[in-house]
């Protein structure tokens, strides 16, 4: 790879720390609304965003480390975590234009992005809309490169969803729940893998404008036949920018055949496969999921965007993407163009 020289990032002073050395959470008003985040160490930026029901909560484990050489912002999603959740746009298009709106009232000028599920899709979009901002990409079990869904989300789009959150936290009910999560564990189902973290996005539920924010999100990305937005279709604008794809060979949500579907259709891209992992392999395997993202940030120069560049891919247009994909036919190709999130 070409050496190109690194752009600058924003330096600041580590975030103090919290009784559990965990960064604490900040806050910064962009247009209105509350956004939180955590923000610790300096050098190269780095931003770590969560999936979907999630928060900044959920990489507390690892900005430390990471902090240690980069300045990393890991953000609560608009609707999600301590930030506001307003009746508002949960669109993949809108997270984008909010997370470069708080980077750069950050004065992060350019960055590279960690996205786990739908801050995968996030990332991706991010890249996409905002090229000359986007140093790297690092997906984590993303979203938004395959129609497949774990079913659960699939019925969470339906309409009754929020009743069945809110009876989910009924003590009875979560009695029950426990005992189906644990005969899936026993039986080590993949699903058994994933459930109780994915229970305890539920918890991260606590009220009606909680559910109210996770439901439209999720309404925004996936309906009952599956997921509506892909980037799969724009995979090929990727060229040239250092792009690692990180996957747990178990995840029930996103199954792993869409991390060979995404690899082949974006060139030069760099697959890492954790064995026996889930929907979360950060949780699984800190400390390879760290050793990772620093190897890949250190080894690897920051794309170098430019207008020429950006043109001369739109012109040549994506190439034909046969096999890898969830259905292995160039159908899906055609498919994804009719999902695709402008």
């Amino acid at each position: 790879m070409i050496d190109v020289p690194r752009r600058c990032a924003a330096r600041t002073a580590p975030a103090r720390p919290s009784a559990d050395g965990r960064p604490e959470l900040r806050h910064r008003v962009v247009h209105g609304h509350r956004r939180a985040f955590r923000m610790a160490g300096e050098g190269p930026a780095l931003v770590l965003v969560h999936g979907i029901g999630d928060s900044s909560a959920t990489w507390a484990g690892l900005i430390p480390a990471l902090a240690r050489t980069h300045t990393v912002i890991a953000p609560d999603l608009l609707g999600h975590g301590a930030s506001d959740k307003p009746r508002a746009d949960y669109s993949v298009a809108a997270y984008a234009n909010g997370l470069r709106d708080l980077l750069s009232a950050l004065g992060v000028e350019s960055a590279t992005l960690v996205g786990h599920s739908l801050g995968g899709g996030v990332a991706m979009q991010f890249a996409y809309q905002f090229p000359e901002r986007t140093e790297r990409l690092i997906l984590v079990s993303a979203g938004g490169v395959g129609r497949e869904v774990n079913p659960a989300l699939r019925l969470a789009s339906l309409p009754g969803a929020h009743l069945a959150l809110s009876a989910l936290r009924l003590p009875g009910a979560r009695l029950q729940v426990g005992l189906v999560v644990r005969l899936m564990r026993l039986l080590d189902t993949d699903l058994g893998q994933d459930a109780p973290e994915l229970l305890q996005l539920v918890d991260a539920l606590p009220d009606a404008t909680s559910r109210n924010a996770f439901i439209r999100t999720l309404r925004a990305v996936v309906d009952w036949r599956g997921q509506v937005v892909t980037m799969l279709d724009r995979c090929y604008l990727t060229a040239g920018m250092p792009t690692m794809l990180l996957w747990g060979d178990r995840d029930s949500v996103v199954p792993v055949r869409h991390a060979y579907g995404a690899h082949e259709a974006m060139p030069g891209s760099r697959l890492e496969i954790f064995e026996g992992a889930g929907h979360f392999p950060f949780h699984s395997d800190p400390d390879r999921f760290r050793a990772l993202v620093e190897e890949f940030t250190r080894t690897t120069a920051p794309a170098d965007w430019s207008r020429d560049h950006w043109r001369a891919l739109l012109r040549a247009g994506r190439r034909t993407v046969t096999t890898g994909l969830p259905d292995g036919t160039a159908q899906d190709l055609r498919e994804a163009s009719e999902r695709s999130g402008t």
